[in-house]
């Protein structure tokens, strides 16, 4: 199918891709509710059955639902979520519209555009299992993928290509990721009395600050390394010296070995004020490094080219996603296929309708590569 045909069929399904995407937002999956997510997993089955004639199915890995189409280790695997973070009832206050330009409502940026633009490539080319694609979408991906890692895994073991349905930064693709890592750090001291005797006491307070302080320092501009204190919460009442304490640290970087650099440091680090602690959490997500999407990239400016769409840009984001994972177990991943729009996580969240043709082209064209 030559590009022009691609972008021709593309804009002939548009109709039933808006449609797809508002079955999809009308239905509420926030990643913490187990139940909704599997609603609209079931949800993306019954409007899959008009895409392809092999049906998709939903398993359940960890007692989280999972939607799936093709081989379990499929040569190619398209990515993606169907979780947000949206609360339940959000859609009463955002609800679903559609001026034939915009589309808005919460997730469909982020990402359930991005679900249907996959969709659509496959029914353009009309694939069978066959033909070594295959499709997995998860329902805890906005709350760190915990339950899914192991699927992933062996998802894309046979992987050549991963190709995540994430939405895009301004229409350009995501070439690199930061990775992710996430400290809870647990102190403990001994209570006194805080007029009284307060040399008694330990305070577990004072060394959660210490760390507080101290883990700052471990960032590094020049490399792109944030580290960055978020929570921290201490004592019982206003007059013991605090005997428990506890602080959550956001780490990012660019490289695997910046995110093993501060982890040594954590690793290491010794509380003071004659404090005992306990460090919970560490690397969660590595780095998307640009070596692994580099060579999808290249293929993915030609497919655009040869479908006369504007050239394609790529960039760098701070935030994760379940790519990272793929990419750093050595499978070529390119991630940010999915909407154009903007708005993640926020109010003003929308998708643009008429990307939505171009988008499910561009990437037929690469599947079809």
């Amino acid at each position: 199918m030559t590009g022009s045909s691609l972008l021709e069929r593309a804009r002939d399904l548009l109709p039933a891709m808006v449609d797809a995407v508002e079955a999809l937002v009308t239905v509420e999956s926030p990643s913490e509710d187990v139940d909704a997510c599997r609603a609209v997993a079931q949800e993306a089955v019954g409007i899959f059955e008009g895409w392809l004639p092999e049906p998709a199915r939903i398993e359940e890995h960890e007692g989280r639902p999972v939607w799936r189409w093709g081989a379990a280790q499929p040569r190619v695997l398209l990515l993606g979520h169907l979780d947000t973070v949206w609360p339940m009832g959000s859609l009463q206050r955002l609800p679903f519209t559609n001026d034939g330009e915009r589309i808005t409502g919460p997730g469909c940026f982020d990402m359930k555009a991005g679900v249907v633009q996959g969709w659509a490539a496959m029914a353009m080319l009309g694939l069978t299992e066959a033909d070594g694609i295959g499709m997995l979408l998860t329902t805890d991906e906005e709350i760190g993928s915990h339950r899914s890692r192991a699927l992933l895994a062996d998802a894309s073991a046979q992987a050549e290509a991963v190709l995540v349905l994430e939405p895009s930064v301004d229409g350009a693709l995501k070439t690199s990721r930061k990775g992710t890592s996430w400290y809870q750090v647990a102190f403990t001291g001994r209570a006194a009395h805080a007029g009284l005797d307060p040399d008694k006491g330990i305070n577990a307070l004072l060394a959660a600050s210490q760390l507080a302080l101290d883990s700052s320092a471990w960032a590094d501009s020049s490399e792109g390394t944030t580290v960055t204190p978020t929570l921290m919460s201490a004592g019982t009442t206003a007059n013991t010296v605090p005997a428990s304490a506890s602080l959550t640290v956001d780490v990012r970087a660019w490289t695997s070995a910046e995110q093993q650099r501060v982890d040594a440091s954590f690793r290491s680090w010794q509380p003071g004020y004659g404090a005992g602690l306990e460090i919970g959490g560490g690397i969660d997500r590595p780095a998307l490094e640009p070596e692994s999407s580099a060579a999808l990239f290249v293929q993915a400016r030609a497919a655009a080219k040869t479908l006369d769409l504007p050239a394609l840009e790529g960039r760098a984001v701070g935030g994760a996603s379940d790519g990272n994972i793929t990419a750093a177990a050595g499978h070529p991943t390119l991630d940010g296929l999915g909407a154009v729009g903007d708005g993640a996580h926020a109010d003003h969240e929308w998708v643009s309708v008429p990307a939505l043709a171009e988008r499910a082209a561009l990437l037929a064209s690469l599947l079809n590569t």
